[in-house]
């Protein structure tokens, strides 16, 4: 990168690219979160099951996100590690109201992180405690203590708790994203 690309980037005149990887569990609200953010009019109204994996790009002031949008049914998970080399950051969503995947979702995610493609990478990962307006969701702290995600010290880290529907919690963890990133990037 000469210095005039960085020069544009660090004034904001040119908008760094971030290959995001969106992965979790089947119906965890992975596919309602990306949509979610995407702007208003490009929105779809009914969301369908992830066969495989979409690409889905949204934009934020500053950069340009690539979002790869994983199958979390198990007969699809051993395609992600297809995606790991081209990765910049994961965006990981836990279904906080499915306490009996829960396990499941802890061992997708030490798989995930102990693969050669991303355990010597310094990945920013953002996950999402989702679907916190169900009855039996459990709070993202507890979550975290589930995952044992404090025993990540080799990546920043943030976990927010969301609904998807309302699309609460995502700007938070949209803005952590984009500040680690951005950082991570220059």
């Amino acid at each position: 990168m000469g210095l005039f690309d960085k020069l544009a980037g660090w004034l904001g005149l040119k908008k760094k690219e971030v290959h995001v990887l969106c992965l979790g569990l089947d119906n965890s609200g992975k596919t309602t979160i990306i949509n979610k953010l995407k702007p208003s009019n490009a929105q779809t109204q009914d969301i369908v099951p992830t066969i495989g994996f979409s690409i889905e790009k949204f934009k934020t002031s500053s950069l340009s996100f690539t979002v790869f949008d994983m199958s979390g049914q198990g007969r699809y998970r051993d395609l992600w590690e297809h995606y790991y080399k081209e990765g910049q950051a994961i965006i990981f969503v836990i279904d906080s109201s499915d306490k009996l995947r829960m396990v499941v979702a802890k061992e997708e995610l030490d798989t995930l992180l102990n693969h050669p493609d991303i355990k010597h990478r310094r990945l920013p990962i953002l996950f999402f405690a989702n679907k916190m307006d169900l009855r039996d969701a459990i709070s993202s702290v507890k979550v975290s203590q589930l995952l044992s995600l404090e025993n990540i010290k080799d990546k920043p880290w943030h976990i927010c708790a969301s609904d998807a529907l309302k699309g609460e919690g995502l700007q938070e963890g949209v803005d952590w994203l984009q500040g680690i990133s951005y950082v991570i990037l220059l």
